[in-house]
């Protein structure tokens, strides 16, 4: 226990953003106990119940985490059942699971359905990290909480939108792990597609757990599924030059790492409105935003610096410099009537300090100790997803056209580029910075 302890407390003084105090650690460390054991022993399980028993000396609240391999949570939670560490006769009981929650529907539907022969589904929180970031719950209030974007926030108004998540490091030291899912299973599964259903969700009746939930899975439901002809036209994949040669790659691997897609959602809100994703490793920098590019003004009446009309854009930046961007159009000060595009802007780190946001696991492991499950995704919600990626892995199984490559610290293949030029559009890289 003491050695997990120091090794512990040496992690909170190196990483932690908050100041480190000996008193409130002294008083914390003694709650903190190392057990070993097997995951698939009935007797280290056994062990656990008991010790879990003295250290807790009465009745008590518990959450088991588990940051496994997803074939494992089964059995894990299969002993906790069998030991009786699930009933909630003395306090409540909770259990985290880590992504990723299956490699495809059939996988996430059988994990479901063995789990829910113990546990309830409120009992249940599947985890995305990318949930507990402060930017991506504002992406909510910002809509919903200003009047001035809700009544442009569908196909009258939005010409598209885009969702950017980019790495600038490579697959680094999950490259064994990473060989076996690639980007869509890493990225687009859970992260991007979660981002896409807050953007484009209707008013939930209230922020509660399952109404915030149904209006995600509705969402989700109404993305067009694609054959292997639309995955042919509407999604890219590529490799980053350099990939094969990676410690742990297969020499031969077809991993992708890098996706883009063009996703339709056919409801009454976002009809016709397309909604380009792209992710990937290796790129030019380390970002992920989402874009929300309207249309332009029906009668050009005034000259933009460039000749051409500039239509508003909203930008919500979500890593690494936290905010909000507004791309308007104003006139230029002594001229007739020429116009440029100007930037309004919103910093988290001006306006509530440069520590204000906290981990998305702070708020995570916060939200699981109160049961607010708003910010975890729901089994139906999973399957959902699984269900709109899978054929688009399917469809590349089974072509013979050759993957793109990229270079690294480009932002991707040509392909990504030609995907919104057929549609007369760019990626756009526009978010109040200087380009």
């Amino acid at each position: 226990d003491e050695a997990f302890r120091t090794h512990l407390e040496e992690g909170v003084k190196q990483f932690a953003s908050f100041e480190f105090k000996e008193d409130q650690w002294a008083d914390f460390a003694p709650n903190i106990f190392y057990l070993q054991g097997k995951y698939d022993k009935l007797d280290d399980f056994e062990t656990l119940a008991e010790s879990m028993g003295k250290w807790e000396g009465g009745a008590a609240n518990r959450i088991y985490y588990m940051a496994t391999p997803p074939g494992i949570f089964p059995s894990i939670i299969d002993l906790l059942g069998l030991t009786e560490q699930l009933t909630e006769r003395e306090g409540w009981r909770r259990v985290v699971i880590e992504k990723p929650f299956g490699t495809d529907l059939a996988t996430a539907r059988s994990l479901n359905q063995q789990i829910h022969k113990t546990l309830n589904e409120n009992q249940i929180y599947r985890i995305d990290h990318y949930l507990g970031k402060e930017t991506v719950q504002n992406i909510l209030v910002t809509r919903f909480a200003n009047t001035i974007f809700e009544p442009l926030w569908n196909r009258n108004y939005v010409d598209h939108v885009e969702i950017t998540v980019a790495e600038k490091v490579g697959v680094e030291h999950r490259a064994r792990f990473y060989d076996g899912i690639g980007v869509i299973r890493d990225m687009f599964q859970n992260h991007l597609l979660q981002l896409l259903s807050l953007v484009a969700m209707e008013p939930p009746a209230s922020f509660d757990a399952s109404a915030l939930r149904n209006e995600k899975v509705k969402v989700l439901s109404s993305i067009r599924p694609m054959n292997a002809e639309a995955v042919a036209q509407n999604a890219v994949r590529a490799q980053y030059k350099g990939y094969l040669q990676e410690d742990g790659v297969n020499p031969d691997s077809k991993t992708p790492t890098f996706a883009a897609l063009k996703l339709q959602v056919d409801n009454w809100r976002w009809q016709g409105v397309p909604f380009y994703l792209r992710s990937g490793k290796a790129l030019k920098e380390k970002l992920s935003q989402i874009t929300i590019q309207f249309k332009e003004p029906p009668l050009l009446l005034f000259n933009s610096t460039d000749g051409n009309p500039t239509p508003n854009m909203l930008v919500l930046y979500l890593q690494p410099d936290e905010g909000v961007h507004w791309r308007f159009e104003a006139k230029v000060p002594d001229t007739i009537s020429e116009t440029r595009s100007v930037d309004m802007e919103f910093h988290y780190a001006d306006s509530f300090g440069k520590t204000a946001i906290p981990e998305a696991y702070e708020r995570l492991l916060l939200d699981t100790i109160s049961g607010d499950a708003s910010l975890f995704t729901r089994a139906d919600e999973v399957e959902t997803a699984w269900g709109l990626v899978d054929p688009i892995l399917e469809a590349w199984n089974a072509t013979s056209q050759p993957l793109a490559a990229y270079d690294v610290g480009s932002w991707g293949p040509a392909k990504a580029d030609a995907l919104l030029a057929r549609d007369g559009r760019t990626w756009s890289m526009w978010d109040g910075r200087e380009e």
